[in-house]
């Protein structure tokens, strides 16, 4: 088909069949607009919103949009008539961003939130029927804000790709806890809530719920389950727990995660328990962590893998880059002084900067593939099963352990994504890979020559103030992020003077329950 030429411009029977295929494409999806429409999220435009309102009796719009705190902001409209509708979906509206971004003046702090329509939602909660938008920020004179949250990740999308030619995708995985009464029946035995079902994992319903509720509002998702950490305190019950979303966009990967946790706590509040992302919760007990698998994308095929399943060049080079940076990722990704309680050595969550394969110590880790007979297993558990040529290597992920729930989410992403792009600056990026690489326990005592040669993760915020401040000119450069983010960023960590107060607090539990409750709902 010549290019320019769209669907009205096709013979019929062409045009017909195309029709079909979108229809068939959209069938299955749970976001209702998306059925509706007959057209993907990432297609919708305002005419199709206006729609949507129209013939579904939308009654609300909802403009929503990340403050420095990392939760969504929200402004409440009344449609009125169909003029005020187009008026919201157009202008978006003004909003005051001293009050929701520390390092923006009072004096020179109105923005403009203006919707992104390919983020619409029905929202799930709400009596009235709405219609809920994720916004971008621009200033004064209509251009993006440099030093928003997703501005700055697009940004960085945007150079890596200059960079590389090639396209980023990354998924998270979201740990929480639910905390509610006490019960006697059914308890999991300690630290052993790994993968339970019910009537063991008490917050199986919720989660079930949680996870039609964002596919409904456009979230990927590959699964959720119980995690190893529960336990019971006074006349409590602590149980964690953790939903796992499938590879996509960058920018995409980031919304998905703001509305997740928007969601998440929000039924909560609904069922009547409370819910926490918090890093460390109490002493001696998992914490929660927010680990990202990425993948580089050549169109369609899977750029970390080669034809035999290996990693290949441009894995160990993005490898490099997380390496190199991770010190001054924990600027984005461990953001309060309870993000150090969780990274300590001899736990799962990693304090020494190398990478591994399958290794859960290790910063960066390869998870187990489906490279060598992956296509067999299934015949073999399914006689009837014909072979097939599924690409098994589109599932191969490269995992960055370290962050948690208190992440400024595209602020991390956007800086793995610089991370990504700087190994391919590296000069000496593979050789930087493959002096990292480790392939044994590096705590036990026989290998104590590997972790002697190993650097460590900061272990204080105001550590990770002092690495970002260090490393701040790679994160610049290409003008991805904004100076006055950074020296705010780097502000905000150090005021929390926490260099010694691991130690200050040693396993003192009432002093360590006292910060715990203190950013109990950070993220």
């Amino acid at each position: 088909m010549p290019s320019g030429r769209g669907i009205a411009d096709m013979p019929h029977y062409v045009r017909y069949k195309s029709l079909i295929s979108d229809t068939m494409n959209t069938s299955l999806n749970p976001n209702p607009l998306v059925r509706f429409l007959g057209k993907p999220q990432q297609e919708f435009t305002k005419a199709d919103i206006v729609k949507y309102v129209k013939e579904n009796d939308i009654e609300m719009i909802n403009l929503r949009y990340p403050g420095a705190d990392g939760r969504l902001k929200t402004l409440n409209f009344i449609i009125n008539d169909e003029a005020y509708l187009d008026s919201i979906l157009t202008s978006g509206e003004r909003v005051d961003g001293s009050s929701l971004f520390p390092y923006i003046e009072a004096g020179a702090s109105d923005l403009y939130v203006v919707p992104r329509y390919r983020t619409a939602f029905r929202n799930p909660f709400s009596e009235i029927p709405a219609v809920d938008i994720l916004c971008s920020y621009y200033t004064k004179d209509g251009t993006p804000l440099e030093m928003a949250p997703e501005y700055t990740l697009r940004k960085a999308h945007e150079e890596l790709k200059k960079v590389t030619g090639l396209t980023y995708h990354v998924m998270g995985e979201l740990e929480y806890y639910v905390v509610s009464p006490k019960t006697d029946l059914f308890l999991a035995a300690d630290q052993r809530g790994y993968h339970e079902s019910t009537p063991f994992n008490k917050g199986a319903e919720m989660r079930a719920m949680a996870m039609k509720y964002i596919a409904e509002a456009g979230g990927l998702i590959k699964y959720g389950h119980s995690e190893v950490g529960n336990f019971t305190k006074g006349d409590l019950m602590y149980e964690q727990n953790e939903i796992e979303f499938l590879p996509t966009n960058l920018e995409d990967a980031a919304d998905q995660l703001m509305v997740a946790k928007w969601i998440i706590r929000t039924l909560a509040d609904e069922y009547g328990v409370d819910v926490t992302f918090a890093p460390k919760i109490t002493v001696g007990k998992a914490g929660s962590g927010l680990h990202i698998h990425t993948r580089l994308m050549k169109g369609e095929k899977n750029a970390m893998v080669m034809a035999d399943g290996s990693l290949s060049e441009n894995a160990l080079k993005a490898i490099a880059g997380y390496l190199y940076l991770s010190p001054s990722l924990t600027a984005f990704g461990n953001t309060n002084p309870t993000s150090y309680f969780r990274l300590v050595p001899h736990q799962e969550a990693p304090t020494n900067i190398c990478w591994g394969d399958r290794n859960r110590s290790v910063l960066v880790r390869v998870p187990l593939g489906w490279s060598a007979g992956a296509n067999s297993m299934v015949c073999d558990a399914n006689p009837l099963e014909k072979p097939s040529n599924f690409d098994t290597s589109i599932k191969q992920t490269v995992e960055f352990r370290c962050p948690d729930g208190s992440a400024d989410i595209y602020l991390l992403l956007a800086g793995l994504a610089v991370a990504a792009r700087h190994g391919f600056e590296m000069e000496n990026g593979l050789q930087y890979a493959k002096d990292r690489y480790v392939d044994v326990n590096i705590f036990d005592e026989k290998h104590k020559e590997v972790l002697a040669r190993l650097s460590q993760l900061p272990a204080s915020c105001e550590e990770s103030a002092a690495r970002l401040k260090e490393q701040r000119a790679v994160y610049e450069a290409h003008g991805v992020f904004s100076p006055r983010l950074i020296d705010g960023l780097v502000k905000k960590l150090s005021d929390y003077k926490d260099a010694n107060l691991r130690k200050e607090l040693g396993n003192n539990e009432d002093k360590i329950m006292a910060l715990v409750k203190e950013y109990f709902y950070c993220g």
